[in-house]
């Protein structure tokens, strides 16, 4: 009997590394194809994205040009060019069109909805130049959320032996749209608007879990809050499908993080066994940072968009008390105008205390990651978080509120074997015992502290078990 061909999985998805993210999705899926690529011989994984200016100039005389098609998007008759390009034994494929794609920033435009149905019928476009006709189409929150909504939809007579796997990565974002636009914008009939009309808009997300074959979300907990009241009004929806949805834990690229070998670090690499170049990435931050050199002051650090729900509230609540304490506060982030004030004139006052970066910048997040003491992750929400993962990787002992992934990741020293402290009531007061009881800790008991540091350190956050759930669901929907 012949062998079973391999699986054909095509990853679409509006970003990803090492090409551009901007946040944990870009990041989750990169790392997650190169782990299947890696370890699952028995799937061809590959991606499919937009070809954005942010990375064409570098990449595009690497990629080989496979040729280019038309897309009909309602009246409008819109040009596709695919390129292919082989990176770490993942094949990706990006959709070139410079109108919608030639910007400054991948989101944040009037048109969003209609770029992004544009690439989601470009998927499906453009497996008439690749010839890579997949089992699984896997897409990724609301911007791509349209490709099992067309697939129902357009493409269903043609591709009927496609299966469709969703991934919610954050429930906020639902894609939701003035209704007035489905027909000239999305392309989809009256007989079609049931699908995505919900509350008085339409809500791509809604329309994408209810088309998938499978729907996945980045952590178990995650899974089960949005069933409750995390869903953002999508509950109702989330609980008729939840036949279909399954929580399935991110994970982190280790070999990237890997403070043996991270190359931000230079001279300053450390280990499990040897924490000497841990103290040396502290005073290296101190120093970036104009704080005062104090190897025994607890420094703690954010690196999180400054937005309420990640619990920036409850810091802002709580910074003076913090402030009176024997430590050092450094945080890295951009966000809500009001935050970025708050933080900087906390910063002004206190130059001795607090350093404050309003900024994206994955390099110095790199150093504040090694050189920091503690993490805060105190969200509100928090689908599944990738920070908190890293900074134990780096020995950098995360402080988190017990939801969504940060409770599926993190575990509480004080109970026992654990890799961070954890607490369970949204508020400032519960944050700030969890605080002191890290402090005192670090400041009172040196040995215990370096043994948690090394337990953090000795996590398994990699894609492996992540990996092979995702082989698993995809060969659910294998029906050859």
């Amino acid at each position: 009997m012949p062998a079973k061909k391999k699986m054909k999985i095509l990853n679409a998805v509006s970003e990803v590394v090492p090409f551009l993210a901007t946040g944990g999705m870009g990041q989750v899926a990169g790392a997650l194809a190169a782990s299947l690529a890696e370890n699952d011989k028995s799937l061809d994984m590959r991606i499919i994205a937009p070809l954005y200016a942010e990375f064409r100039d570098k990449y595009e005389p690497q990629m080989k040009f496979l040729g280019a098609t038309e897309v009909q998007l309602a009246w409008r008759t819109l040009y596709c060019g695919v390129f292919e390009l082989v990176q770490d034994g993942v094949t990706f494929y990006f959709i070139d069109n410079r109108r919608y794609f030639d910007r400054e920033n991948a989101y944040g435009y009037v048109d969003d909805g209609e770029r992004f149905a544009f690439f989601s019928k470009a998927v499906f476009a453009s497996i008439e130049i690749t010839k890579f006709v997949p089992h699984v189409i896997h897409s990724h929150d609301w911007q791509t959320a349209l490709v099992p909504i067309y697939l129902k939809t357009h493409y269903a007579w043609k591709y009927y032996d496609i299966r469709t796997v969703f991934t919610i990565h954050n429930m906020e974002y639902q894609g939701q749209m003035p209704g007035h636009i489905l027909h000239d914008v999305f392309d989809l009939s009256d007989e079609d608007a049931s699908i995505v009309w919900y509350h008085n808009c339409i809500n791509l997300m809604k329309g994408a879990i209810i088309c998938a074959d499978k729907v996945t979300t980045v952590s178990p907990s995650y899974a089960e809050e949005i069933q409750e009241n995390g869903g953002y009004g999508l509950e109702p929806i989330i609980r008729e499908n939840a036949y279909k949805l399954s929580g399935i834990i991110n994970g982190i690229d280790t070999k990237t993080y890997n403070p043996e070998t991270d190359k931000l670090l230079g001279k300053n690499t450390y280990s499990v066994e040897n924490l000497k170049g841990k103290k040396a990435c502290k005073k290296k931050l101190q120093t970036l940072f104009n704080l005062p050199h104090s190897p025994r002051t607890m420094l703690i650090c954010i690196v999180s968009r400054l937005v309420s729900h990640k619990g920036i509230d409850l810091i802002t609540l709580m910074l003076d008390d913090l402030i009176r304490m024997d430590v050092q506060f450094l945080l890295l982030g951009t966000g809500e105008h009001a935050y970025e004030l708050f933080f900087e004139e906390k910063a002004i006052h206190n130059p001795d205390k607090v350093a404050v970066s309003i900024a994206y910048n994955p390099d110095i997040a790199g150093m504040i990651f090694a050189g920091a003491d503690v993490l805060l992750m105190p969200s509100r929400s928090e689908p599944c978080g990738l920070a908190q993962m890293i900074a134990c990787r780096y020995g950098t002992i995360p402080i988190v509120r017990n939801t969504g992934g940060l409770g599926d990741t993190i575990y509480d020293c004080r109970l026992g074997t654990g890799n961070g402290f954890v607490f369970d009531d949204y508020n400032a007061r519960a944050l700030m015992e969890t605080v002191i009881s890290a402090q005192d800790l670090y400041a009172n008991h040196e040995a215990d502290w370096l043994n948690l540091v090394r337990e953090a350190m000795q996590f398994d956050f990699s894609w492996n078990q992540s990996a092979k759930a995702y082989s698993k669901l995809y060969r659910e929907l294998d029906h050859r």
